[in-house]
């Protein structure tokens, strides 16, 4: 009998609660020795993040310019549309909500702290990455789009297995690590006196988050079926099967089979649902996207930092060409995020573990929502396969 396998999100649920609990006790050496573990850490994933960014979507751009149909592209370019819909949506929409919502909120990242003692690292490791973000950006679109063009086999091969290297290393190292990350950070703000204000804001965010998911999902069906031309409430009533699916499971790839009947079900042809459900699982993140942006935002605003349109109109283009790109891996999205937070939006260690911690507390709900709108996508460009 196999061994059921904790997920990453009870994992940090525990991590944060293990953190909040021994902040309120553990002697200060003690603290410090974390503190110099999320160093250590936080230098790695520096290290890591530019090699991480090639490694993933290089061949994620070549895979998908591959033998690239008609239907391939318009399905890739709905996927991307989408995405950049539900980052564009989220901006405007915690523009509204947030200045009410979190106003005379503390800083997330710069709460005054209670004396209690230094929690500075007893040492520190410097390690330089090979490259910036943005040469490693502009280095994988441009050997991603090449090899779709000319369609190479050597460099492919190299950059697959590079990729194998890099998914190892998220599932080998990073993920395991992250929970210890996490709790390291919420050990030192309880330490700090810090963590009864972070987790009042914490609540806040999540609340909003689970409600524009649910208003984005409606605002995709209506869009799917003004296309499609019929009403798209049936569709998403069978979608919703695929729904809390991926709310049990937090997987896209474990969805599949679930989303294909149910769309099937829902009067999508076979053939379609075939195409485009397993392609969409993939390549569609509007969920993951909402919540990244929406996170963000709120670290930003707490934290007194500027919050712009053009800021995060630029933020949110590149952040819809990595998440098409974004690897089918636990963590994926926010792994292939961090890259553009740090690089775009200013974002140090210390915002970055409350992001992943952020994203990963509402991880079930962001993939539901990504597997529950690739249903409009299904119903448009069944309409796209019958007119043309």
């Amino acid at each position: 009998m196999k061994k059921r396998k904790i997920g990453l999100l009870p994992k940090v649920a525990v991590a944060i609660a293990l953190g909040i609990l021994c902040g309120l006790f553990f002697p200060n050496w003690t603290v410090r020795i974390f503190t110099t573990f999320n160093g250590l850490f936080g230098d790695f994933l520096k290290f890591i993040i530019p090699l991480l960014i090639l490694g993933l979507i290089a061949p994620g751009i070549a895979e998908l310019g591959r033998g690239a149909g008609r239907l391939l592209v318009v399905t890739v370019a709905l996927a991307y549309g989408f995405t950049l819909f539900s980052g564009f949506f989220t901006y405007f929409g915690c523009s509204l909500a947030y200045p009410a919502l979190l106003q005379n909120a503390p800083s997330l990242t710069m709460i005054e702290t209670v004396e209690r003692g230094s929690t500075e690292a007893f040492f520190s490791i410097s390690v330089l990455p090979l490259m910036d973000i943005m040469t490693a950006l502009l280095l994988a679109f441009t050997l991603g789009l090449g090899m779709a063009v000319i369609g190479g086999n050597s460099l492919s091969k190299v950059l697959y297995d590079f990729r194998d290297i890099i998914n190892k290393v998220i599932t080998g190292v990073i993920i395991p690590l992250l929970p210890l990350f996490i709790f390291g950070i919420f050990l030192e703000m309880t330490f700090a006196g810090k963590v009864a204000a972070v987790l009042g804001v914490f609540v806040k965010i999540i609340v909003v988050i689970f409600i524009m998911t649910v208003v984005l999902l409606l605002i995709q069906y209506s869009i799917g079926g003004l296309v499609a031309r019929k009403n798209p409430f049936p569709v998403l009533k069978c979608m919703l099967t695929s729904y809390v699916t991926a709310l049990g499971t937090q997987s896209s790839a474990a969805t599949i089979p679930v989303s294909l009947r149910q769309s099937i079900k829902a009067g999508i042809p076979e053939p379609i649902a075939n195409f485009v459900i397993p392609l969409c699982h993939n390549i569609h993140l509007s969920g993951s996207t909402l919540k990244i942006v929406a996170c963000a935002m709120a670290i930003m605003m707490t934290s007194g930092m500027e919050v712009s349109f053009v800021q995060f109109a630029g933020f949110i283009f590149m952040l819809g060409i990595a998440m098409v790109a974004a690897p089918g891996v636990p963590g994926g999205a926010i792994m292939t995020a961090i890259g553009i937070l740090q690089s775009m939006l200013g974002f140090g260690s210390e915002a970055i573990g409350l992001m992943i911690a952020l994203y990963i507390a509402m991880d079930s709900f962001g993939t539901a929502c990504n597997v529950t709108g690739d249903g409009s996508i299904a119903m448009i460009i069944e309409r796209i396969s019958k007119t043309k």
